[in-house]
Formats: structure tokens, C-alpha cells, sequence
């Protein structure tokens, strides 16, 4: 029973998160200091990964209709462009598969820590102000997603490489990408969105292979503890996606920057006290 609670919180702390870019790792491994799940280590690594497949579908409920290249409600062109989109997020996703898949491993096993991500947290909570500083006075080059070009759709997924560090936030790496590149806030927070659909999910089934290929199993408490956390991050990351995109209409991300650095702080001073 109590599992299932935790379940409810780690899923909340998931869905808000998610796509906020302050790195839902950064506070999974935080929470997991006070809210530890009664189960293998294998379960909670698990756990952690594929309570995304939640976030996720609340981005595919969302953009559903603008996602679907056969809705008949769109003409010809519009067809043609949601596959031109699709087009460039499977573009986009590339670098990272490609980088990522073999470094996987390596990266749980040496940097899934409190000091990456602390610093991770600090110093893109910098770049974050800084680079939104920079462009107080630029008129951004890419205000529609439709104008987007392949060539910065793999820039932003060469941004989506350095989510691999433990804390820096995959939403965090792409928006902030995407707008160094010169799109708009907007259209680099929906990108973010679309790239993060095979991203996580192709992550969320390779954890679960990694799972049952170890022994692991979801017959009991652990499946109840798992769909809880799934169903639990949908409902919230649901709101959070609502709430960012109302949100980039009118302000910056410097507000998410000064966030990151102190709550990295904060990571750095708990850390320091127990050890």
C-alpha cells in the first residue's frame, strides 16, 4: 500500500517535470532520498524510466489532430506537412539513438549521481539566463514549425545528445538548442515535445527489455505500482504541457534557470550534509 502512495508522488514529481526544462532525473533522484520504493533495484531503476510512457501520452492526447498526417479533417497541404514534420523528428531523434544506445549502460553505471546532476542543474540553469539575455532584442528566425528546416531540426537533436548527462533535462538541452539557433520559444518548446515521443518511448521499452531480460516481473504489486506511476504522470504532465505552452507565449525561460541553479544548490548542500 504504501508503495502504491509513493507510486502517486513519483508520478506527480514525473509529470510536472517532464517537460518543465529542470530535469525530472534532478528530482527523481532527489525524491528518492525520502520516498524509496519497497522493491528490487532493479524495479525502481526501471521504474524511473518508463513512468515517462505517462508524460508521453499526454503529448500525443494533446497534439493528436496536429500529429495525425491521415485526420480527415486537414487538406492535402496540411498532410503534407504533419509527414514533413514527422520527417524531421525522426531526423532530429538520430545523433541521440545513435550516441546514446551504446553509451547507456556506461552512463547509469558512472553518472547517475548527485554531483553530475547538481552540476548539470547549475550550469544549464546558467546558460538558460545568459543565453535568454542574449536574445532579449533578436527577432527569432523559425516562428512557425512549418518553416522549420532539416538542417536545425538535427542541430536541435544534436542538443538532445547532452540530455544523456544525468540532470541537464532533455526538454532543457532542446529548447535551449532551439533557441540559440534562433527559433522562436514556442516552436522550440513543441519540438521538444514531438522529439521527446520515440525518444522516451524508445527508451521506456528498452528499460523493460532490460527488466525481463534480468528475471524481472510486473505480475502483483509491482505491475499495480508501475500503471499507478504511468497513469498518475499522464494526468499531471497533461497540465504541465498546458501550463508551458501559455506560459512561452509571453516570458522567458530565465525564471526555469534560476530554479535549476538553486534547486542544484540545494542538491549539492543535502548530499554534502549526509556524506
Amino acid at each position: 500500500m504504501f508503495d502504491i502512495i509513493k507510486a502517486i508522488i513519483l508520478g506527480i514529481v514525473e509529470g510536472v517535470t517532464e517537460f518543465l526544462p529542470i530535469s525530472s532525473t534532478g528530482h527523481l533522484v532527489l525524491a528518492d532520498q525520502f520516498i524509496k520504493l519497497e522493491q528490487s533495484s532493479q524495479f525502481v531503476d526501471m521504474f524511473n524510466v518508463v513512468i515517462q510512457l505517462g508524460a508521453i501520452m499526454a503529448v500525443v492526447v494533446i497534439y493528436f489532430h496536429k500529429l495525425n498526417p491521415w485526420s480527415p479533417q486537414k487538406s492535402s497541404l496540411e498532410k503534407k506537412n504533419t509527414w514533413t514534420l514527422w520527417k524531421k523528428v525522426v531526423v532530429a531523434v538520430l545523433p541521440s539513438a545513435i550516441i546514446g544506445l551504446p553509451l547507456n549502460d556506461w552512463m547509469d553505471e558512472h553518472l547517475m549521481n548527485w554531483f553530475v546532476v547538481s552540476t548539470a542543474l547549475i550550469v544549464y540553469g546558467i546558460l538558460f539566463i545568459i543565453i535568454e539575455n542574449r536574445n532579449h532584442d533578436i527577432e527569432p528566425k523559425y516562428a512557425d514549425l512549418n518553416t522549420l528546416s532539416y538542417k536545425t531540426a538535427i542541430a536541435i537533436g544534436l542538443f538532445q545528445i547532452l540530455s544523456l548527462v544525468p540532470g541537464t533535462s532533455r526538454s532543457g538541452s532542446t529548447i535551449l538548442g532551439g533557441i540559440t539557433i534562433g527559433t522562436s520559444r514556442y516552436v522550440a518548446t513543441e519540438f521538444s515535445f514531438f522529439l521527446a515521443i520515440p525518444t522516451m518511448f524508445g527508451a521506456s521499452l528498452l528499460k523493460l527489455f532490460k527488466y525481463f531480460k534480468h528475471g524481472g516481473s510486473l505480475a502483483g504489486l509491482p505491475g499495480v505500482v508501475l500503471a499507478v506511476g504511468v497513469i498518475v504522470s499522464f494526468i499531471v504532465a497533461y497540465i504541465s504541457i498546458r501550463f508551458l505552452l501559455n506560459y512561452v507565449k509571453k516570458n522567458d525561460f530565465k525564471a526555469f534557470g534560476w530554479y535549476r541553479i538553486i534547486l542544484g544548490i540545494i542538491v549539492i548542500g543535502y548530499f554534502a550534509l549526509i556524506h
